[in-house]
This record gives structure tokens, sequence and C-alpha cells, in this order.
């Protein structure tokens, strides 16, 4: 075991060797403005290091203590952590269709989602046996519009996944609504949105199970990782064996899975089906450090947007910076921005030359899901008002950079090449 003595030498070299080393995050005479600056730094990987040096790697206490003290700070009840923000829907998804789960959803039920989001939204759904429908978003928040979720629900929609796209809330109230009245259950992806909240409550405390994701562009890290909440004491038991390979070993209500194994060691009784989705004690020390400077990046982020912002604001006739839902508190993931169809120029053009210029963009999450190929390879529905704003998004969105680490004069320059472009289309 690493004494203090050891530790307190390896932080000080840690810590020239990052000081000699450490890029800065603008360079005015070489300007880059890159979509994502790491979160981390020395003392997370003094704390992953102290722990790959006791030789304690696998689950074990730290993970537990990340998944109490994520919990504790944002105002969540249980939570499962697991290996990536995609292991977490996928973990949702099978703990909802496994049938030790009591209430479970069955193979063919409907589960209704935004058309905008990512990948990793859609194929737990389908890889579980249900099929997806889809619905359109509004393009001024980019969220799944209620009224569509309503339009949609059929005979056999039993659920509802909530995407609040780049750290937007979406309107909770009424989602809420609407499960509540037709009996539908909630399901909240979150991995993009750590830090949001809408009147007062963070997203991912209004379903009845949510994700969030710990991968190394979010806005915190365990490099890889993700994690599940829940109110349901149940559901959080059924996520902890399904997690590690249908065993009971974790589980917190011991009496209720105890007495069904074959004659055998109850240490070692597999009660149903399971993956391997844990997360890894280094990865947990990394995370216990990490989520205490969350507020901090989620306040910078917000203080970045709103320079960014009023950037925007004298071109609002042309471009239409993600407005932040009613109730809501914006965690900006990105600057997610919509270029109109009158604007005398595409988002093409407009990205061309923020990236010639070392400023980088991205397409906004993967735009309308039912135009990739490879949904089409599934059975799917898509709701009756069609996919017209998810459509606008896919066609004339994209987000510029919002990172905690931005400083003012990358902020100052993104908005001098904004102004450069625009000189330039309106001929001023």
């Amino acid at each position: 075991m690493p004494t203090d003595t050891h530790m307190d030498d390896i932080k000080t070299a840690m810590e020239a060797w990052w000081q000699a080393n450490e890029t800065p995050v603008f360079d005015p005479l070489s300007p880059k403005v890159r979509l994502h600056h790491p979160t981390f730094g020395p003392d997370e990987i003094l704390a992953f290091t102290a722990q790959m040096l006791s030789t304690h790697v696998t689950m074990g206490p730290k993970v537990e203590a990340f998944e109490d003290r994520f919990c504790e700070i944002l105002g969540y009840d249980i939570g499962v952590s697991n290996n990536s923000g995609s292991s977490a829907n996928l973990l949702m998804l099978a703990a909802l269709t496994t049938p030790i789960y009591e209430n479970r959803l069955m193979p063919g039920d409907e589960v209704i989602l935004p058309a905008l989001t990512w990948s990793t939204s859609l194929w737990p759904v389908i890889q579980r046996g249900l099929k997806p429908v889809f619905i359109d978003s509004d393009p001024e928040t980019m969220n799944l519009r209620p009224e569509a979720v309503e339009a949609a629900i059929g005979p056999k929609t039993r659920a509802v996944m909530s995407v609040p796209v780049y750290g937007n809330p979406c309107d909770m109230d009424a989602i809420e609504d609407i499960c509540g009245r037709r009996g539908l259950i909630h399901i909240e992806d979150c991995c993009e949105s750590m830090g949001a909240r809408y009147k007062g409550r963070s997203v991912g405390s209004f379903g009845l199970v949510s994700s969030f994701s710990f991968y190394f562009s979010h806005h915190i890290t365990t490099l890889e990782g993700g994690i599940c909440l829940t109110e349901d004491e149940d559901l959080a038991d059924v996520m902890r064996i399904v997690r590690a390979h249908g065993w009971t070993r974790g589980v917190k209500n011991t009496a209720k899975w105890q007495g069904r194994g074959p004659g055998y060691d109850e240490r070692f009784t597999f009660v149903g089906e399971g993956y391997n989705l844990r997360l890894t004690e280094p990865q947990a020390a990394m995370g216990l450090v990490q989520v205490e400077k969350l507020a901090n990046f989620v306040e910078a982020r917000r203080k970045n947007a709103g320079v960014l912002m009023q950037a925007f604001s004298p071109y609002c006739d042309v471009l239409t910076p993600q407005h932040e839902t009613e109730g809501g508190e914006h965690s900006w993931f990105g600057f997610p921005v919509l270029v109109s169809e009158n604007a005398g120029f595409s988002r093409d053009d407009l990205c061309a030359h923020f990236n010639a210029h070392g400023i980088e963009t991205r397409p906004i999450i993967a735009g309308n899901l039912v135009r990739h190929p490879g949904t089409n390879l599934y059975d799917y529905r898509v709701g009756d008002d069609g996919l017209e704003g998810a459509d606008a998004v896919m066609d004339r969105g994209f987000a510029l950079p919002c990172h905690q680490s931005l400083p003012e004069e990358a902020l100052a320059y993104v908005a001098s090449q904004l102004d450069g472009f625009m000189a330039d289309k309106r001929g001023t």
C-alpha cells in the first residue's frame, strides 16, 4: 500500500509535470477553440493513481461512495453506476424488461422518444424487443413537444423517454402530467444534461428511472462511465443484478433474493439475465473528485452561454440559439444554433467559416434518427405530427463550444469571426 509520504512525492512530481506540459486553452497567436477541454487534472489523476496502487480496482466501496455522493450533491435517491452512459440506457431498459421486475415492459410494447437524439437512446429500446415511436421536437428548445407525445400514444404505448437536449430541460410538468394521466412509465435520458434543473429540481429526478454519462467530453468524467437513478428500491436492485451477470451480489434487499438458489452458496446465486456493466474503483475515485467541481463547471458554462447569446443577438433574424425552457436552468453541453431558411447562407457555409478559423463545430446530436440507415433496419412508428422540427435541426443546426474552460478572449474571438462572416454576407 502506498504511504502518505509516497503519495505526497507522487503529487509533487505530477503537479510539476502538469504545469510544465499543460497547453493553454486558447492561444491568440494560433487561435483554436475546441468543442471540449478536459475537466480533470492532477487531483483526479492522483486519486486514480492512488486507487491503482492500492490494487483494489474492481467494483467495491469506492464505487458505492461515489454513487452516494453523486446522489447527495444532486438530490437523487438511489444511484446504480455503470461503465458508460450508453450502458446506463441499456441497463434502464434491461431492468424494465427483465422477467424479475414486476410490471415489466413486454416485447412489442411501444416507447415514445424524440427523433432528435443520440443513437444510444434508441438502440436499447430495439435491443430489448420494444418498438420505438419517434416524435418531433420544437426547433427553438430542440426538445420533444409534449403535444406530440400525447398525439403519438397508441394502444401498445407503455413508456415515454424524454431527452433534455444539450442540457436544456424538457417541459417536465407537461410530460409528467401526460404520463400520470395515461399510465405511462417516464424514462429520462439525461446523458448530456448533468447539472440542469427544472423549477429547482435536477433533471433525472422526475421519471421512474434516469441515466447520466461520465464520458470524457461530458460535464464531469470518469473517462468512461454512467449512472442510473431511481426512487424505486426494487428497480435499483434489479439494475444491480443486471449490471453484474444476473448475480444477487450487491443487492440491498437481501431478504427478497435469498433462498432462491439451487442449494448452493448464497453468495453465488444467479436469479436472472445480466451483463458486465460495472464501474471500476479507480474511476469512482476520480469521480469523487470530479463531482465536487460540477456546480462550478455548470456555472462557467452558463456564463459562457450568456456571452455567446450576446454575440448572436444582432443576428437574431437569421440565427437562433437554443431557447432555454421556461422554468429550466440549462447546463449547456454545447451552444446549439439554428440557421433560418431565408438567411442567404447555409449552416454549412457558416460552419466552414468557423472551422477554417480554428473554431470547432459539430451537428446537434445525431439529427433526425429516422433518416439514418441503421434505424431503418428495424420496426418503428412515427407520430402523426411528422418530424419537421427534427429535420430543421438536422439540416440547419450546429453547435459551438461552450465548455467550462473557455477564456474571455476565446469567446471574443468567436464573436469576432461571427461578425466578420455576417459583415461579408450582408455587405457591410
